[in-house]
């Protein structure tokens, strides 16, 4: 039995990071299974579903923003976590598996997380696996999914958030606006992200230039 496991959500401001574990036979997988940033969200729902019902095992990691802005830690030991805690919950000694590298080292990366998993299985690691392998695109759509129904919780407690990244205009803005209405950041954003820190030190500019 083959093994995939994929991340989402390591470079947002916003919210939990997710890793998905997919134990299955790739032959059952559907086709046009891939990298998650390639498929529409609708489709994506759907094939996650469809993943779930092939799937002889699926399993899902969550960070959340505690670990994430934890002193003792950073975001390449916790995207390791991510995917030993994710592997943790399909893999069986003899398994294959394959890893989208979350690390610039691939092989390092390969090497840290076989070293977490229980099962004594046969993991590689490269970059763009999700777009190689469709078990790897399936851990990938499976992660997207849950990344995306978690940004959606976020938007129904606080409003338009964006996506959560850096990048996204309404994200910043979200920020910036929560800020200066409530002095502080959502419980939402991880505080150690350069983006929370330009938001407070705005708010503190403003309210300096208020005297």
């Amino acid at each position: 039995m083959q093994l995939g496991v994929d991340e989402a959500g390591k470079g947002p401001v916003l919210g939990s990071m997710f890793a998905a574990a997919v134990r299955a036979d790739p032959e059952r997988l559907p086709a046009d299974v891939g990298d998650s940033k390639d498929i529409a969200p609708e489709r994506r729902e759907e094939l996650a579903v469809e993943i779930h019902d092939v799937a002889d095992a699926v399993a899902v990691a969550e960070i959340p923003v505690e670990r994430i802005d934890a002193d003792d830690t950073d975001m390449n030991a916790l995207t390791v976590a991510a995917h030993v805690e994710a592997l943790s919950g399909v893999a069986e000694d003899g398994d294959t598996g394959y890893v989208d590298a979350g690390d610039t080292n691939a092989v390092r990366f390969e090497g840290n997380v076989a070293d977490g998993v229980p099962a004594d299985v046969d993991l590689r690691a490269e970059h763009g696996a999700d777009a190689t392998y469709p078990i790897v695109g399936a851990a990938s759509i499976v992660a997207k999914v849950r990344r995306d129904a978690h940004v959606a919780s976020l938007t129904a407690e606080y409003g338009d958030v964006g996506s959560g990244y850096p990048s996204d205009p309404t994200t910043r803005e979200f920020l910036r606006a929560y800020v200066a209405d409530n002095d502080c950041l959502p419980d939402c954003a991880r505080a150690s992200w350069q983006t929370s820190q330009d938001a407070l030190a705005a708010a503190e500019q403003s309210s300096l230039a208020d005297f």
